[in-house]
């Protein structure tokens, strides 16, 4: 569902950014599908939020470093491009949903 869709985003922001600053995300992530959309935006807000200052504040030199990402290990510059990733295969999902719906993605509307 879209629903799901916005919440794993949110979570696996979460989780990546995580591990790329080495905390724990916060506790308001972990936002579940069923829950309103109000949640659910709020929820994914959050965790661009979260990820902001995590991802201004890399440096190159943080980059080869190995960190424990979902499980496994790999260098901090492997996370970093998995997080765009994930967001581009997401978006084109949400995108689907939308057209399936009669309404047009954001990325696909006319610019004004």
């Amino acid at each position: 569902s879209f629903g799901k869709l916005v919440s794993h985003v949110a979570q696996s922001n979460g989780g990546l950014c995580g591990a790329l600053s080495g905390t724990t995300a916060p506790a308001s992530l972990h936002v579940s599908d069923t829950a309103t959309k109000a949640e659910l935006v709020a929820g994914l807000k959050a965790s661009f939020d979260f990820c902001g200052p995590i991802l201004d504040g890399l440096t190159d030199a943080k980059l080869g470093e190995t960190i424990n990402v979902f499980h496994r290990s790999m260098p901090r510059a492997m996370a970093l491009v998995l997080l765009p990733s994930d967001l581009a295969d997401h978006y084109s999902q949400m995108a689907a949903y939308l057209r399936l719906n009669g309404m047009m993605p954001p990325s696909a509307q006319p610019k004004k």
